[in-house]
């Protein structure tokens, strides 16, 4: 079986529920090297009172550890989220192979600096399941702001 990147979004996608399943922004990332995933995360910030907790990052610091290796050159991130500009320089520093990531964020995304914060090897791809990750957000704050405030 040819796995592409809708598989892999999809895989993605599965950590973004159980963020949601969690009252977290549902946000999944998964990071593949050589065709395997090595590392599953979501953002897990009210969680652990972390604001730095976000999937991207916990994502990369397994890939990491599973490694043994401070850089995923040979390794692709996918993410349901366009990166915002702290996940955006994590990635650079860890000079990730490629970025993959679903739906756009016009509010808080790394595109809106302007410029390219990624490593300058690092290729991107955008847009893959955008509709399918989108939704889900969109359905979480939604519902967020039905809720009244206790």
């Amino acid at each position: 079986m040819l796995l592409n990147d809708e598989y892999y979004m999809n895989e993605a996608l599965k950590e973004a529920h159980k963020a949601l399943n969690q009252d977290e922004v549902p946000v999944g990332a998964i990071v593949v090297c050589q065709g395997t995933i090595i590392a599953r995360a979501h953002n897990q910030t009210e969680t652990l009172k972390d604001a730095t907790a976000h999937a991207e990052m916990i994502a990369l610091t397994s890939a990491q550890s599973y490694l043994g290796s401070k850089y995923l050159n040979d390794c692709t991130i996918y993410i349901t989220l366009e990166p915002c500009v702290m996940c955006a320089g994590a990635l650079h520093w860890t000079k990730i192979g490629r970025i993959c990531f679903g739906a756009d964020d016009p509010k808080f995304g790394s595109s809106l600096v302007g410029k390219r914060l990624y490593h300058p090897k690092t290729e991107v791809t955008t847009g893959v399941l955008d509709v399918e990750c989108g939704k889900v957000l969109t359905d979480f704050f939604k519902k967020k702001r039905s809720v009244p405030k206790q």
